[in-house]
């Protein structure tokens, strides 16, 4: 009895050990810079995203709007000091034309959204207002060229429109005469979306010569920024296709690479939203840890040709992906719930830690589609566990990345439960982002630290994977303080629970 209950207790006391995670921060090693453009979104013209969701038009009476502009929009977008904004699609994108969507709206073309259900669209929404909100936002406009039904001199003269002085052109006068003088001056362009899907079903050769037009077309000249333009890159591990862009455009045609990644369990029966079992939890996430693998095997080969790191990865469609809820009302309408907040604070503890080479990245999407940080109904809205992650981690936006170590780190079935990433911001302050995607074990952790004092601290968690906000209950998950640590001579001791993200921020 007396050898079994020894037995028992070592069994206990190396399972006890196995979960103490030790984190190291090397604050030394510190080199690269947290791009704040890791945390940049995506507008597609998809569902309620744009329409009945950003857009309510200047005539609605009931809900405050700016220009058509929801002003909680607006404000809870100032709130997340979003750096980027990515627009109009998306596979939209390779069916618009922006012309279309200029000048008086009562003149304004009519089309059919055939990427997203065939609706009718009245391109009320056009260049005009969603450039004028990023102004609002202090958000980088990034437009998407239509590669696919559109033209190489349609692209140039969007570019023109947005972005030449003063009445140098036609297409300035143009620009004039429908209420703007001033440029815009738009930086980003993403030259084709998805070209081996959507985007045209193209070869990676074929995408190649065609992209060495547009960009060769497209071209700053006089303008007061230089343009960056981005490529398109894999959906999938073709790496293939990675291979073939960064090997046959010449560097001084290609600033940025472009990677898609859904973590996406099974595509053709891709569960609920909210409505999931624990074995659809563990593949959501497995799927969500393979950005790590994504990114690395993408930079290996960027090196090859570029390895100062010149050209930058750019993760600009990435986040959950499951059934549209129909009392949504809308294509790709989906609930929110604490599994969207694990993959959020794990996601980005990934690019914050590629940030020698992941310069953006976009959430899809930002109101009303699929990991929205957003959902409307009616009047109403409600801000979700992912906005509230990307919230807590703003405080990493253009902050020097701080390296980690993790040793001895717990394992939730064949993935690791914990991950984290560190940063320095301008004003000499530390932050520590850790994310726990196991569904049941809180974890010990020791971090040790070569300079932490004072330090205050954020949690977001609930029991249950599944549980999420509603209009109902908009507040039910929110971060709230989290004082259950210690902080003795550089070392940080905690035990973070199950489904939880906390973000440590080092305080005066």
């Amino acid at each position: 009895m007396k050898a079994a209950l020894n037995l028992i207790f070592l069994l206990i006391s190396c399972v006890s050990m196995a979960q103490q995670v030790k984190i190291t921060i090397q604050e030394s090693r510190a080199k690269d810079t947290i791009s704040k453009h890791i945390y940049g979104h995506f507008a597609e013209h998809l569902g309620r995203c744009i329409y009945d969701g950003i857009y309510v038009g200047e005539e609605n009476k009931i809900i405050p709007n700016t220009n058509g502009v929801r002003n909680d929009i607006i404000k809870a977008l100032k709130e997340l000091q979003i750096p980027n904004l990515r627009w109009p699609g998306g596979c939209f994108a390779d069916i618009y034309h922006w012309k279309d969507a200029i000048g008086p709206k009562d003149q304004r073309k009519h089309i059919e959204n055939l990427s997203w259900g065939n609706i009718r669209e009245n391109n009320a929404f056009g260049t005009h207002e969603f450039l004028d909100l990023c102004e609002q936002l202090g958000a980088e406009p990034y437009l998407a060229v239509n590669m696919n039904s559109g033209t190489v001199q349609e692209a140039m003269e969007w570019e023109q429109y947005v972005n030449n002085e003063n009445g140098s052109s036609s297409l300035t006068d143009l620009r004039a005469t429908n209420g703007r003088k001033k440029p815009w001056n738009v930086k980003y362009w993403g030259i084709g979306n998805e070209s081996w899907d959507c985007g045209g079903h193209m070869t990676a050769d074929y995408y190649v010569n065609l992209y060495k037009r547009y960009a060769t077309a497209m071209t700053s000249y006089s303008n007061t920024k230089k343009l960056y333009r981005i490529a398109v890159g894999p959906g999938t591990p073709d790496y293939e296709w990675t291979e073939t862009v960064m090997k046959n455009v010449p560097a001084r045609r290609i600033e940025g690479l472009s990677v898609h990644h859904y973590s996406v369990f099974d595509w053709s029966n891709k569960g609920s939203s909210f409505e999931f079992t624990d074995n659809e939890y563990y593949k959501t996430m497995k799927r969500a840890w393979f950005m790590e693998e994504f990114i690395s095997k993408n930079d290996e080969i960027m090196n090859k040709y570029d390895p100062e790191k010149r050209v930058e990865l750019i993760v600009d469609e990435w986040g959950g992906w499951y059934e549209t809820m129909p009392s949504g009302g809308g294509l790709l309408y989906q609930q929110n719930t604490i599994r969207d907040a694990m993959i959020a604070g794990m996601t980005l503890n990934i690019f914050n830690n590629h940030a020698d080479r992941v310069h953006m990245a976009n959430l899809a999407q930002t109101v009303n589609v699929l990991q929205a940080i957003i959902l409307t109904k009616e009047e109403k809205m409600i801000l979700t566990p992912t906005y509230h992650i990307m919230n807590m981690y703003k405080v990493h936006q253009d902050a020097l990345l701080l390296p980690t170590k993790i040793e001895e780190n717990s394992t939730y079935h064949d993935i690791p439960a914990i991950s984290v990433s560190a940063s320095k911001d301008k004003d000499g302050k530390r932050h520590i982002s850790i994310t726990n995607v196991d569904i049941k074990n809180d974890i010990e952790l020791e971090i040790t630290t070569e300079q932490l004092s004072n330090i205050s601290a954020q949690i977001l968690t609930s029991n249950k994977a599944q549980h999420h906000n509603t209009f109902d209950d908009p507040n039910k998950i929110k971060p709230k303080a989290f004082s259950d640590f210690k902080l003795k001579n550089g070392r940080l001791t905690l035990k973070i629970p199950a489904l939880s993200v906390i973000v440590f921020s080092e305080t005066d």
